[in-house]
């Protein structure tokens, strides 16, 4: 048996529970931890599950961005500084990467509030996540307002990557999942992963 939920049941919903609904039934998503930094140095880090590659040439990554109808702290310093960083997040710290999440003030570092230990790397100007098992730096190049919701397309360009060794294979396949990567669902639900088996690329 199944349910069916038109859009007229949906958008009687309540606001928290259809934001559950709808953010678990795009399927599972990649979830990452953005670290940014201010002129000033008031660092900041924010989960996001939004992560979408936009190309290989050049190598281009995007975010969503909510509405700015709050501050966006993430924003602000990536507009403010021209970098962020991306860290995949891992079993060993999914629970402080949730905590994130929390509506913390300006002047207070969510790596502080949350254990995580923030680390430069090869005079990157924003900051990583240490104990996260692929990083990546990011240089900002564009924002694309969506006018539909009011939320924004961050585009940024890879400039490196910190991953371990045995996880690059011989063909450019990163094994993320060698890499103890965690996926989620909605906004609240972390799983670990299971490969069934890479194909062949596919022809006629």
């Amino acid at each position: 048996m199944k349910t069916q939920l038109t859009y007229t049941a949906l958008m009687e919903m309540e606001q928290r529970k259809r934001a559950h609904l709808i953010n678990s039934v795009g399927g599972f998503k990649s979830v990452c931890l953005i670290g940014t930094i201010d002129n000033a140095g008031q660092t900041n880090l924010a989960i996001f599950s939004s992560i979408v590659h936009i190309g290989a040439n050049p190598p281009l990554i995007s975010f969503i961005m909510r509405p700015d109808s709050v501050e966006r702290h993430t924003l602000s310093n990536i507009l403010e500084s021209g970098c962020y960083t991306i860290n995949h997040i891992n079993e060993n710290i999914y629970k402080q990467a949730h905590q994130t999440s929390a509506r913390y003030p300006k002047n207070s570092s969510e790596f502080d509030a949350t254990g995580l230990t923030c680390e430069y790397l090869n005079g990157f100007k924003a900051p990583f996540v240490q104990q996260s098992n692929i990083q990546l730096a990011i240089e900002f190049r564009e924002r694309i307002n969506l006018t539909i919701n009011n939320t924004m397309m961050v585009i940024g360009e890879i400039r490196y990557i910190h991953f371990p060794t045995d996880c690059l294979q011989e063909d450019g396949y990163l094994d993320i999942e060698k890499a103890g990567t965690v996926s989620c669902t909605g906004l609240d639900s972390y799983h670990t992963t299971s490969r069934l088996q890479r194909l062949a690329y596919a022809k006629p």
